[in-house]
């Protein structure tokens, strides 16, 4: 009997393109076994927070007419803004804290990162995600009040109770947001 070796031509796996999409979506963490799993991702005071509740204002003038859209709902209008009538962009401070750009300003904290978020819609689930370096994903830091801040996925990041350690890496799960008008007049 003759043994024969045969080579195989390996051709390198490439990594699939990731293309973003633009349109409007809202978050839930996923985290399973954990007191994260299936928090809404809320905005109040220009941070994100899991579950709480989202902070948003619209002046009395519109107001008066009933004119303000509901504002209960964290929705984020494309990768990088939230889905109000003024832009309000997201950005990672270099704390590493997930924050939002107080309405009717542009100031973003100097050292931001802005330009590292995606969101892939899916049917039904899709994943908005952040990358910077070596910096990937999100994760949840406990508060004083509760809560769960977001921050990027890092080791140095300056949390509330002072211990990257005692955070929960999630992921950022995503659910379309179907509405002709913007979820909130502004994000407070």
């Amino acid at each position: 009997m003759k043994l024969t070796t045969t080579l195989l031509s390996l051709t390198p796996i490439l990594p699939l393109a990731l293309t973003c999409s633009d349109d409007h979506f809202t978050v839930m963490s996923i985290r399973s076994g954990s007191p994260i799993q299936y928090l809404p991702l809320t905005a109040s005071d220009t941070y994100f927070y899991l579950g709480g509740t989202t902070s948003s204002a619209c002046p009395s003038d519109i107001a008066a007419y009933d004119a303000c859209p509901p504002g209960n709902q964290t929705v984020i209008g494309t990768s990088n803004y939230l889905d109000s009538a003024y832009v309000q962009e997201i950005y990672v401070a270099p704390t590493g804290a997930l924050k939002f750009v107080e309405a009717h300003t542009t100031y973003i904290d100097p050292g931001s990162s802005t330009a590292t978020f995606c969101y892939t819609p899916g049917t039904p689930i899709g994943h908005w995600t952040y990358s910077s370096g070596d910096v990937e994903g999100f994760m949840a830091c406990p508060t004083e009040e509760g809560l769960y801040q977001v921050f990027a996925n890092m080791a140095n990041a300056t949390v509330p109770l002072g211990d990257v350690s005692d955070c929960l890496g999630f992921d950022a799960a995503t659910v379309a947001y179907n509405s002709s008008s913007v979820a909130a007049w502004q994000y407070d």
